[in-house]
């Protein structure tokens, strides 16, 4: 059975809330590949996490959206090393740090704020010298 995976010292995923599968990796890897099941398919039972606020809770379920499967499980899956014990470490940290976004809080949008006075005087120079070349045209060739 898979251990418990600890994001913070406040919230884990418990052991009970998750199930590992191991299969056959697709890609390179010779006769490796049609003989040993590599990759790894980690699902996660996202009501059983401890230690979750009911907005983390939430921004976890946007974050994960894409990776439920039909049961509202979080489904994470890893094949990139031909070592099933490196891709079950690799899923559990997918996990971990999905998790660890899921705990911070959006940051606002930032407030547009004032044109510095150097900004505003470069501006009407640039401004000033467009209208002085736009007045060196011939008529009709502004545009």
């Amino acid at each position: 059975m898979a251990e418990a995976i600890v994001v913070t010292d406040t919230v884990r995923v418990p052991a009970h809330a998750l199930s590992v599968q191991a299969a056959r990796a697709s890609g390179p890897g010779g006769q490796n590949v049609n003989k040993v099941a590599t990759k790894i398919d980690l699902r996660v039972d996202l009501d059983a996490i401890e230690g979750l606020s009911t907005e983390a809770r939430a921004r976890l379920a946007t974050l994960a959206r894409n990776r439920l499967d039909a049961g509202g499980r979080l489904r994470v899956t890893s094949q990139a090393t031909r070592n099933q014990a490196r891709n079950l470490e690799e899923a559990r940290a997918k996990v971990r740090s999905l998790v660890a976004a899921a705990l911070r809080p959006p940051t606002l949008a930032r407030d547009a704020s004032r044109a510095g006075r150097a900004a505003r005087r470069r501006l009407a120079t640039k401004k000033h010298r467009a209208t002085i070349k736009r007045s060196r045209s011939r008529p009709g060739e502004a545009d």
